[in-house]
């Protein structure tokens, strides 16, 4: 199979121009339907999913996109997580309850793990993350097809057992052959017991996830013998009530079942009792394994864990330098505090006397405000806080940068040039994150920088584009060429041992990815390095 490769908006894609005749025919009978605010990425992806032979519509924002599911009627949908308006979780969730047979896909930028954790908890069938490649993608949409197939083959028998009963006993065993088929065929786990909690069905998704076998459960085991002591009878509670999807029914119940060895295993279960004439049947329960889930949450925490670390690190800096900052305003206030002292002890203030003595109160003022300014902005950079996403604007986020920084410059000998208009538009953003990348980025040049030189923040507002471009700009060693292409990696470093750990620019690159921005760096040996920002400026 031949490809060919495209790039948009700093995503490269690798779209398939030729394939297997029994693909493409296969591909042709699904439908997509494609939900991305980003122009360049919707229009890529497109033309990768229609080379594969599938029908794709799109849609830039999630109302649209589900009014154009209501026409088009896909059997999957692909959608971005973060949209103006509806976002992608809506979108979920609206297609979930409105044609719950609908596979839905989300697509998620570096480091959204949380948002993505949510949207399989909310039945979406995958996710992927930006930059997204080829080979994820269809991975992606083969398990989509998957499910959808899967699903409506047990839909597709149950309506042909409720319109027609099996004439001949042949006919009769055919069905049952199918329908053992189906569940056996089931990607999620399919556990189901007799009105004495006996287990009766146990298929292979079952043996994978506890590890037990069919000769091992089948009138053999107990309902309670997969649950630890007293989860039983909570999970029989719920059942019998109507906290999860209604009375006799749950929906996406989520509790612990025991593996053949002892440990436990976080699951989601949909279960139902079976009635027959009104008495009790059986119970059925749909069981997904959420070990894959887990394991995203606690990626999720420690990235969390890292960049508090990071932020750390540079606060040991900061704080460094502040204390020196603020010594040299605190001793011109005790100096002239002892002189307006010695002012109001050679007795009543003539005129002259008191021009100085106000103009001394006056510095004292400046002085004090001064110091309050710095150790504020640190201690607002020091606050833990939780992500959240607002209006920030730009040129007090950099001026706060260079208030906390300006003095770690001077004690390095780095002059220090800016260049930052009032007049920029906002952006949206994490005013805190984004703090914490401009002064990663500083404290890099000042690392590159051992003898001195000069660092350079300008910024400007690319109108064309409507983003918001901030350059980082120092007159050090450079970035040799053959590190270029790694300098954003994780645990990648240039610096000599014990000067760093090489997380600094990957948690800047994490953070302006979630941003929905880039990061890209310009430089040469010998020639220092200039490390570019772009955000998009906050929709009007």
């Amino acid at each position: 199979m031949s490809s060919r490769f495209r790039e948009e908006g700093g995503n490269k894609f690798e779209i398939c121009t030729k394939d297997t005749t029994l693909a493409m025919v296969i591909a042709s009978d699904w439908k997509i339907v494609l939900i991305d605010d980003e122009d360049d990425i919707r229009e890529v992806l497109a033309i990768a999913l229609q080379d594969a032979g599938y029908q794709v519509e799109t849609a830039a924002d999630g109302a649209a996109g589900i009014r154009l599911c209501e026409k088009f009627c896909p059997q999957i949908i692909i959608t971005d997580i973060r949209m103006p308006g509806i976002d992608g979780l809506e979108v979920l969730k609206t297609v979930k309850q409105n044609y719950p047979d609908t596979e839905v896909i989300v697509a998620t930028a570096f480091g959204e793990m949380d948002l993505a954790i949510r949207a399989l908890q909310l039945d979406a069938s995958d996710f992927i993350t930006k930059p997204i490649s080829n080979e994820a993608l269809h991975l992606a949409l083969k398990r989509a097809r998957a499910r959808f197939t899967s699903r409506k083959q047990l839909q597709d028998y149950t309506t042909l057992l409720e319109k027609e009963k099996a004439e001949t006993g042949q006919e009769l065993l055919k069905n049952i052959a199918f329908q053992r088929n189906l569940i056996e065929s089931s990607m999620d786990g399919i556990l189901g017991c007799d009105e004495n909690d006996k287990v009766v069905t146990y298929n292979r998704s079952m043996e994978k996830i506890l590890g037990f076998t069919k000769a091992e459960t089948l009138q053999k085991m107990d309902l309670g013998q997969f649950f630890k002591a007293g989860e039983k009878k909570r999970f029989k509670a719920e059942l019998s009530n109507d906290s999860y999807g209604g009375k006799n029914r749950l929906s996406l119940y989520e509790t612990s079942l025991l593996e053949k060895s002892g440990r436990e295993t976080p699951v989601q279960i949909s279960a139902t009792l079976l009635f027959e004439q009104d008495r009790k049947h059986g119970l059925v329960c749909f069981i997904r394994d959420l070990r894959e889930i887990r394991k995203l949450e606690q990626e999720v925490a420690d990235q969390a864990h890292i960049l508090h670390q990071d932020k750390m690190m540079s606060l040991g800096r900061l704080a460094a330098s502040v204390v020196h900052e603020i010594n040299n305003p605190l001793s011109g206030i005790l100096n002239y505090l002892r002189l307006m002292g010695r002012i109001l002890r050679q007795g009543p203030l003539a005129e002259e006397r008191q021009e100085k003595f106000q103009r001394y109160l006056d510095l004292v003022d400046n002085e004090t405000t001064r110091c309050s300014q710095i150790v504020s902005s640190l201690l607002s950079f020091a606050r833990i806080s939780p992500p959240a996403f607002g209006q920030v604007q730009i040129d007090e986020l950099l001026n706060r940068c260079i208030l906390l920084s300006r003095h770690k410059l001077e004690l390095s000998n780095i002059r220090f040039e800016s260049s930052i208009p009032t007049n920029l538009p906002p952006v949206e953003g994490d005013f805190n994150q984004l703090q914490q990348c401009v002064i990663n980025l500083i404290f890099n040049a000042i690392d590159a920088m051992p003898d001195g030189g000069t660092l350079n923040l300008d910024c400007r507002h690319d109108s064309d584009r409507n983003k918001v471009i901030v350059v980082v700009k120092d007159s050090g060693r450079g970035v040799p060429h053959e590190d270029l292409p790694q300098i954003f990696e994780p645990f990648y470093t240039t610096k000599k041992e014990g000067y760093g750990v090489g997380l600094g620019l990957s948690t800047v690159y994490g953070i302006i990815e979630r941003h929905k921005g880039s990061i890209t760096v310009e430089s040469r040996p010998g020639e220092g390095a200039a490390f570019i920002i772009e955000l998009p400026c906050l929709a009007a």
